[in-house]
């Protein structure tokens, strides 16, 4: 992305993170300042920064403001934890951080350094992963991997700028991905922002588009890759890899190897179930009757025999390979 549209920044003069707001695009750019890891456990949470990588970065930060302002760096540690339970990219920089300190090292530093490393990462995915795009390919992608959910380029939004970077001529579906509409807000942004040709549809239009022959490959991210390929991602994921092996078009996810979670299985992962006024609500306006709730769970589980490919910065991961 063009350099003046960061995400993630650490003002060094100030000591604080500075964060686009999220919750304001795509209708105004505004900055969010965290000067405490009370700040960054609040953007986190109300998703002012979302994103699995963007969120660990983030997190690494506020272990750092912990540091800076003599806090208790243990309880940042668990608060910061707690913020979201399946992003899996803010446990491993928390750790990364409180091991830093634990050794006397500077969390500082070791947050640049995980952001710096974010940054060529997500490069290294697009670059591998636009091989699998064909010149005239039509691609569709769900929630928002991009530039805004990491510290550059994005994931599944790499893999399509280096495809448009190479010159391929692609276009792009956005499914709007209720109920915050991050593929409708903040995906159609960053891709209308940078000229990349792109339509948002409904997220039950996808299934009529692979049947009128209209989507070539799907591209998502993943929030947490277990180590036999199943892949956490935002609800709605798994709907679209079932209609893809229907239609027989290629599913594929983009992540980077901090996203992989090797110590749990199955069973042991928490679906972040969040608060059901953001179903019920869509900017204030109440859109269901008076005395009916909603489910509101946050991301689904997408098995590894639907999965054609995971993209990852060393190479593609072919989990039905033997």
């Amino acid at each position: 992305m063009d350099k003046d549209l960061r995400p993630i920044i650490w003002d060094d003069e100030n000591n604080q993170l500075i964060l686009i707001d999220q919750r304001k695009l795509p209708n105004s750019l505004e900055y969010f300042t965290c000067k405490d890891y009370n700040d960054v456990a609040f953007a986190i949470k109300d998703m002012v920064v979302r994103g699995a990588p963007a969120i660990g970065v983030s997190a690494a930060y506020g272990m750092a403001l912990a540091e800076l302002n003599d806090d208790n760096i243990e309880k940042a540690y668990e608060q910061l934890k707690n913020t979201r339970p399946t992003a899996v990219n803010l446990f491993w920089a928390l750790d990364r951080c409180i091991n830093a300190y634990k050794s006397n090292k500077s969390i500082l530093d070791e947050a640049k350094k995980i952001h710096e490393e974010d940054i060529e990462v997500c490069r290294k995915i697009g670059q591998i992963g636009e091989k699998i795009i064909d010149d005239g390919d039509t691609i569709l992608t769900h929630c928002n991997a991009g530039a805004l959910a990491t510290s550059a380029y994005g994931t599944a939004l790499s893999v399509i700028r280096f495809a448009h970077y190479n010159n391929k001529k692609i276009n792009v579906i956005a499914d709007e991905t209720r109920p915050r509409l991050q593929g409708a807000k903040l995906t159609a942004f960053e891709l209308n922002y940078e000229g990349i040709p792109v339509k948002v549809i409904s997220d039950n239009t996808a299934g009529f588009l692979m049947k009128k022959g209209m989507i070539d490959k799907i591209i998502v991210g993943a929030d947490r890759v277990l180590k036999d390929y199943t892949v956490f991602n935002k609800i709605g994921t798994y709907s679209l890899a079932v209609l893809a092996k229907y239609h027989n078009i290629p599913f594929y996810v983009a992540a980077p190897y901090s996203t992989f979670d090797f110590k749990n299985d199955l069973e042991d992962i928490v679906i972040e179930e969040r608060d059901e006024k953001e179903v019920i609500y869509i900017d204030g306006v109440r859109i269901i009757p008076e005395g009916v709730s909603a489910y509101n769970y946050a991301f689904d589980s997408t098995p590894p025999e639907l999965i054609a490919g995971i993209i990852t910065e060393k190479g593609i991961i072919y989990p039905n390979e033997k």
